[in-house]
């Protein structure tokens, strides 16, 4: 085979895989999705619940939803608050009103069945490149590249000699990505989600486990002499951030089983204990996590900021009685 990465003086891509592949077979996490008797839908709601969520959070969450909702047409006919509740606190819960309007138009066009045309899939709400060509593969084993934060980082290092790729996925990464991908469907599978569980487990962002690497006399990077990145990565900032206040907001809508009145979400400590001399008590069922809220040293229009970007995504809904999940 001729790809790119040998035409480049790369290290041989049969070599490469048969080593990745056979450390898969060996090393492999035992995860449901991955199981023989997964579904489709199941496969879709874990690619979309590890978006930016580690697998040790998503595991509870993603049992507990699909003993709940084992088919899109029981998560079709939910109430979107108990969509978002069951969400729970795996964050960015946009996705779990994504994941239920996609499958609204799963069981309103497409009978009831997760699509196994990759295009199809494409056109699903809230869903994208990667989404796409993750569910064809792993739910529906064709052969489509699959480019996620893991893959890219092993093939910048492995073929590109670089710590870390770059912040955003680039045309040439896309193709080296394309030119490793083996033609036979089944392998070409396996090693998808070879690279991925190697950059999971082995290859990792910030303390990479070079001496267990299956093919560490093959990477580009280690043979550079493991050069720092050249920018530093960020990590996702979360304390003092809006995305906080709106967490602690949402935790407060998901435990209320009424509307919360929208000044006790707006106050911070000593504000509450002026609103408690005016008669207005927290509802003892939320007082936790009203108190967790108020706790934040978010000033008020930090606060008022928040609850309007929930209000606005769909994420809580207000009426004169207060605010709650959305309904």
């Amino acid at each position: 085979m001729n790809s790119s990465a040998e035409t480049h003086g790369q290290p041989a891509t049969h070599h490469v895989r048969q080593a990745v592949l056979r450390w898969y077979r060996a090393n492999a996490r035992e995860l449901p999705w991955r199981a023989a008797e997964r579904t489709p839908w199941g496969v879709m709601v874990s690619e979309i619940m590890l978006q930016q969520t580690p697998v040790a959070r998503v595991l509870p969450v993603w049992r507990r939803w699909l003993e709940r909702w084992p088919t899109p047409g029981d998560l079709a006919g939910a109430a979107p608050a108990d969509v978002v509740r069951e969400w729970d606190r795996l964050g960015y819960p946009r996705r779990a009103l994504r994941l239920h309007a996609a499958a609204q138009r799963i069981r309103d066009a497409h009978g009831g069945r997760v699509p196994g045309d990759h295009a199809e899939l494409l056109a699903l709400p809230g869903i994208g490149t990667y989404t796409a060509a993750a569910v064809a593969v792993f739910a529906f084993g064709q052969r489509h590249t699959v480019v996620d934060t893991n893959i890219r980082r092993v093939e910048a290092r492995l073929f590109s000699g670089r710590a870390l790729p770059s912040r955003s996925l680039t045309a040439a990464e896309t193709r080296l990505a394309d030119s490793l991908l083996p033609e036979d469907v089944a392998e070409s599978v396996a090693w998808n989600q070879a690279v991925m569980e190697l950059g999971a487990l082995v290859c990792t962002a910030r303390a990479p486990r070079c001496g267990q690497c299956p093919v560490r006399d093959a990477c580009a990077w280690v043979a550079a002499g493991s050069p720092p990145a050249g920018e530093t990565p960020r990590g996702q900032s979360w304390h003092g951030t809006d995305r906080q206040v709106r967490g602690a907001v949402m935790a407060v809508l998901r435990a209320a089983t009424a509307p919360v009145p929208e000044a006790l979400l707006l106050t911070d400590l000593a504000g509450s204990e002026q609103l408690a001399s005016e008669h207005q008590a927290p509802p003892a069922v939320v007082v936790d996590e009203l108190k967790a809220l108020w706790r934040l040293p978010a000033p008020p229009e930090q606060r008022r900021r928040a609850l309007a970007g929930l209000l606005t995504d769909g994420l809580a809904a207000a009426d004169d009685a207060g605010v709650s999940l959305p309904v």
